[in-house]
C-alpha cells in the first residue's frame, strides 16, 4: 500500500511536488545560509596563522572549486528528481542499505548540533556570567523550535542571517586593516609557522565535506536544475570564501584563530554574541533538517518528530559533545564524502540519469557494490596521501564503477575477462 506523503511540507519520503519549487533568489539565500558556516571562519582562523596572503586565496579558491564540482553535481541531481540524499541512496545503497548513510550523515549532524548549541552559549556565559545549563536549554530549544517548521523557517533565518553575518565579517575585517596598515601590510606578512598547501587544500574541503554531502536535502526544492547548480557553486564561492576571509584576516593579524576572541579584541563582542549566534542558529536547524530526513528515512516517522526528538537529545548532550565529539566528528567527516561520489556515479554513470518515481520502483533490499564502494573511499580517505576527502570521493567513484561492471557480468552468467580460460 502506498504512503501518503501528501500532507508533510518537507517531502521527507517522496519527491518534492512542482507546486513547491523555489527560483533563483530563495534557493540562493537558502544556500548562502547552509554555507555561512561559523565553523568555516575558525578554519579560515587555522588558515590565516600558517599561510601568505596570496596563498590564503589559492587555497580557498581551490578548496571551493573542488567542494562546488561535488556539491553542484549532487544539486542537479536534487533538481531533477526532487529526492533527498536519504532518498537517493535508495538506488546505489538498496532500500534498506540506504540506512548506513542515513544513519551517519544524520549523527553527524545532531552532533554537530549539539557542538554549536555549546559553541553559542559559552562566549555568552563568559560575557553576562548567565548560568550554562540554562543558555544551553533555552537556545536549544528555540533552535529545535524554528527547525520543526522546515524549509520555509530555514528561508526566513537566512535572509536575517547572511547579510546580518556578511556585515559584521566586513566591518572585522575593515578594524584589522585599519589597525594594522591595510591590504599592503596583510601582503607582506609571512607566518611564524607555515602550512603546506596540501594540508591547508584539505582543512577547506573537509570543514564542509559532510554538510556538502547533504546538498540534496535542500536543492532538490529548486524549480529547474541550473537554478540548483548556480545558487550552490555561487554559494560556495561567495558564501564559504567570505566565512574562510573574515576568519584568516583577523586571525593573521591578533594571532587568534577563534573569531570570537578576535571579535573580543576588537570590541565587538556583544554585536558577535548577536550575529555569530544568528548564524549558528541557521547552521544548527540546517542539521537538525537534514538529520530528521536521514532519521525519517531510517524509521518512516514524521521528519517532525524526528527534529524534535534529535534536538532534545543534541541539547541535552551539548556540553559533553563540545568537549568530546569534536575528534570523533573528524572521524566520522572521513566516512561521508564517499557516500556523495557513489550517489554521484550512480545517477550518471550507472544508471545514465534514468531514475524512477519511488512508488514505481522496486528497490534491492541491500546492494553490496556500494557497500563496497563506500569501505573504499574511506579507506582511501585514512591512508593515502593528499587531499583526503577528494581521496574517499575518487576511490569511491571507481570502485563503484568497477563492482558494477562485474556485478552486471555475473548477473548475465559472464566471468571477468581477468578469470577467462
Amino acid at each position: 500500500m502506498k504512503k501518503d506523503h501528501t500532507t508533510d511540507a518537507d517531502f521527507a519520503l517522496t519527491h518534492v511536488a512542482d507546486s513547491h519549487r523555489k527560483g533563483f533568489w530563495p534557493m540562493l539565500v537558502v544556500m548562502l545560509g547552509f554555507t555561512f558556516f561559523s565553523a568555516s571562519m575558525w578554519s579560515g582562523g587555522k588558515l590565516g596563522t600558517g599561510l601568505t596572503a596570496w596563498q590564503l586565496i589559492a587555497t580557498v579558491m581551490t578548496g571551493n572549486l573542488l567542494l562546488g564540482c561535488y556539491t553542484g553535481l549532487l544539486a542537479a541531481i536534487a533538481a531533477k528528481t526532487g529526492l533527498s540524499t536519504h532518498l537517493l541512496a535508495r538506488f546505489s545503497f538498496g532500500e534498506k542499505g540506504s540506512y548506513l548513510p542515513s544513519f551517519l550523515l544524520s549523527i553527524t549532524q545532531v552532533g554537530w548540533f549539539g557542538v554549536g548549541v555549546a559553541m553559542f552559549a559559552l562566549p555568552v556565559q563568559k560575557v553576562t556570567g548567565w548560568n550554562i545549563h540554562a543558555l544551553i536549554l533555552a537556545s536549544g530549544l528555540v533552535m529545535t523550535a524554528t527547525a520543526w517548521f522546515g524549509i520555509r523557517a530555514l528561508t526566513i533565518l537566512s535572509f536575517i542571517a547572511v547579510p546580518s553575518i556578511a556585515v559584521l565579517g566586513s566591518f572585522s575585517v575593515g578594524k584589522a586593516f585599519t589597525d594594522f596598515g591595510g591590504l599592503d601590510a596583510w601582503f607582506s606578512m609571512v607566518p611564524a609557522e607555515p602550512m603546506g598547501l596540501f594540508t591547508a587544500i584539505g582543512i577547506c574541503v573537509a570543514s564542509f565535506i559532510s554538510g556538502g554531502t547533504l546538498t540534496p536535502d535542500f536543492t532538490r526544492f529548486s524549480k529547474n536544475t541550473k537554478t540548483a547548480v548556480s545558487t550552490t557553486v555561487m554559494a560556495f564561492f561567495l558564501g564559504n570564501s567570505l566565512m574562510f576571509l573574515f576568519g584568516a584576516v583577523g586571525a593573521a593579524f591578533y594571532q587568534q584563530a577563534d573569531i570570537s576572541d578576535v571579535l573580543l579584541k576588537q570590541g565587538m563582542i556583544v554585536w558577535a554574541m548577536v550575529i555569530l549566534g544568528l548564524n549558528i542558529w541557521t547552521t544548527n536547524d540546517n542539521a537538525l533538517y537534514a538529520s530528521g530526513l536521514g532519521f525519517s528515512n531510517i524509521t518512516g516517522l514524521p521528519k517532525k518528530w524526528v527534529v524534535l526528538a534529535n534536538g532534545v537529545v543534541g541539547t541535552l548532550a551539548a556540553l559533553y559533545l563540545y568537549n568530546n565529539f569534536v575528534g570523533w566528528l573528524a572521524f566520522l567527516n572521513t566516512m561521508l564524502p564517499s557516500i556523495g561520489g557513489i550517489l554521484i556515479a550512480d545517477y550518471f554513470m550507472v544508471r545514465k540519469r534514468l531514475y524512477g518515481h519511488l512508488d514505481k520502483t522496486r528497490f534491492e533490499t541491500i546492494r553490496p557494490t556500494a557497500i563496497l564502494a563506500w569501505a573504499a573511499g574511506v579507506a582511501a580517505a585514512r591512508v593515502i596521501p593528499g587531499i583526503a576527502p577528494v581521496n574517499s570521493v575518487l576511490a569511491a567513484v571507481g570502485v563503484y564503477l568497477v563492482a558494477e561492471h562485474v556485478m552486471g557480468l555475473i548477473k548475465n552468467g559472464e566471468r571477468p575477462e581477468s578469470e577467462a580460460a
